[in-house]
């Protein structure tokens, strides 16, 4: 590549120490930043920003088709008001010149703003906005943390980490030639993550990994991508930001004062399970920006 990609990470809510603000997303800013081609140039120049405050279009968000960003990665924690009409009109028209989209979200109504999205917004299935499909599945996972409904699928403490199934066939995005399968095996884990699934009508979707709740047992997906098509760009539906968070890889690094769930610390003790992970994350910079994942990247 002979300019470095361009990444912007965006959360739905203006700066509030007290919440999932963007410095709560440092870790994954400088993993990014640090990654450099075989020459030592960066891979990517790394945007971290939170919204401007609601009630007006975004000054960034709502001109994002006509900006210079190759991807953005929305983390979306707000209760409903993040994205004005505008903001998801630049982000639908940023995905259709081709510009690469993760979207995540998390638990029951958090983060439903992102609905009004087009394509990837109906992969991400809420409480009271656009529920999963199977009237058997909005049902409480996570049953320890009582003021949280579903959906709320508990994949293990914060700071501890999920075995993944891939699904088949192997997307590039979870390819891992170091990994003895060769496929990424690990996600940070969370106590009650979101839904995410397959819009009916979008052929360019498919699930492509899931995990399994602690508590019940239950399947539920983790990612949806969809492949760049004629109608966008390339884009990830996620079923957590928590995957990305400081939090969820060094518990130690703090979370606002309304997490209350124990965290754990296996994930500080499995070098293997953070570069999993580091994998993953550097496999969707790069999916994104529309470069191969086997880009040959400095260690």
């Amino acid at each position: 590549m002979s300019q470095p990609g361009k990444i912007l990470l965006q959360t739905t809510i203006p700066t509030v120490i007290d919440d999932w603000h963007i410095g709560r997303f440092s870790l994954l800013r400088d993993y990014l930043a640090g990654l450099r081609d075989m020459t030592g140039a960066p891979l990517f120049e790394v945007t971290a920003r939170d919204r401007d405050p609601p009630g007006a279009p975004d000054s960034v968000m709502s001109q994002l088709d006509t900006s210079s960003f190759d991807e953005m990665w929305l983390f979306a924690v707000d209760t409903g008001d993040g994205l004005t009409e505008a903001d998801c009109a630049a982000i639908s028209r940023f995905r259709q010149r081709g510009g690469g989209l993760l979207v995540t979200r998390d638990h029951m109504d958090l983060g439903c703003s992102v609905c009004t999205l087009g394509g990837v917004g109906a992969a991400h299935f809420f409480h009271s906005k656009n529920p999963e499909p199977d009237p058997a599945r909005r049902r409480i996972d996570d049953t320890a943390t009582r003021g949280i409904l579903w959906p709320n699928y508990h994949s293990g403490a914060n700071g501890d980490f999920q075995h993944i199934e891939v699904s088949a066939p192997l997307h590039p995005v979870l390819t891992d030639p170091d990994s003895p399968h060769g496929a990424v095996n690990c996600l940070p884990a969370h106590p009650h993550e979101g839904a995410v699934g397959k819009p009916a009508d979008d052929p360019s979707a498919r699930v492509i990994a899931t995990g399994r709740s602690t508590v019940s047992g239950a399947v539920f997906n983790l990612a949806v991508a969809f492949e760049p098509s004629a109608d966008g760009g390339p884009a990830i539906a996620q079923s957590t930001f928590h995957h990305f968070a400081d939090y969820n890889w060094n518990p130690q690094l703090g979370a606002p004062s309304f997490v209350t769930e124990p965290p754990g610390d296996a994930l500080a003790h499995s070098p293997e399970a953070q570069r999993s992970i580091e994998r993953y994350v550097r496999n969707v910079a790069l999916w994104l920006a529309g470069w191969p994942v086997d880009t040959a990247v400095a260690e």
